[in-house]
């Protein structure tokens, strides 16, 4: 019966269905945005990068992200000023709003969290250190240069990931794709409903 279970547990891992949550700790949580686009399904983990989880959550559970838009795409083609090339979406809470947000949180560092800017990252915009409020962004391919050391930032803190998509990144890259002056999308996608499930 022993050999049996390990067995089972021995495929659970290898074809990837078993979980990845430590026992005794809060399991991912996934959010769903309904945008104009389409669904992205988001997976929100509140385990390695709680602060920055708990944050978006609020923003998402207060409403905030129902109107928002995407309203920003980073590409090859748009960012001709930087020697760090990057690609992503960036969105926001509904327009307006943004003097409601809640107050900037500390940046949880991808050397601390061991979350990592790879394609269809869920990550929290910011300017300084310590400054992210309600904007995110979805990584497009592997943004090695978003993590802690990475050049994008002159200050080598990197951002702070805290999920990833799940299903929808189709949807991500035809938001990127879209006509935009500069890296401003023109016009910006609108998130009809952000949920949490």
């Amino acid at each position: 019966m022993r050999l049996r279970a390990a067995l089972l547990l021995a495929l659970l891992a290898l074809s990837g269905c078993a979980a990845r949550t430590p026992p005794g700790q809060a399991p991912p949580v996934q959010v769903l945005l309904h945008t104009e686009e389409g669904d992205i399904l988001l997976e929100v983990d509140p385990v390695y990068a709680p602060i920055t989880a708990a944050n978006f959550l609020r923003y998402v559970e207060a409403g905030r992200y129902d109107g928002g838009l995407f309203h920003r795409t980073v590409r090859a083609d748009n960012q001709p000023q930087n020697a760090v090339k990057i690609g992503v979406v960036q969105a926001g809470v509904k327009p307006g709003l943004e003097a409601e947000d809640f107050p900037p949180i500390p940046l949880e560092r991808t050397s601390v969290t061991g979350l990592r800017h790879v394609d269809g990252a869920l990550s929290m915009a910011r300017a300084e250190p310590d400054t992210a409020t309600s904007d995110f962004f979805l990584c497009v391919g592997d943004q090695p240069e978003l993590d802690f050391g990475g050049r994008r930032n002159p200050d080598g803190q990197g951002f702070a990931a805290f999920g990833r998509v799940i299903s929808g990144m189709e949807t991500v890259r035809r938001i990127q794709a879209r006509p935009a002056r500069g890296q401003v999308l023109d016009p910006p996608v609108p998130i009809l409903t952000a949920r949490r499930l």
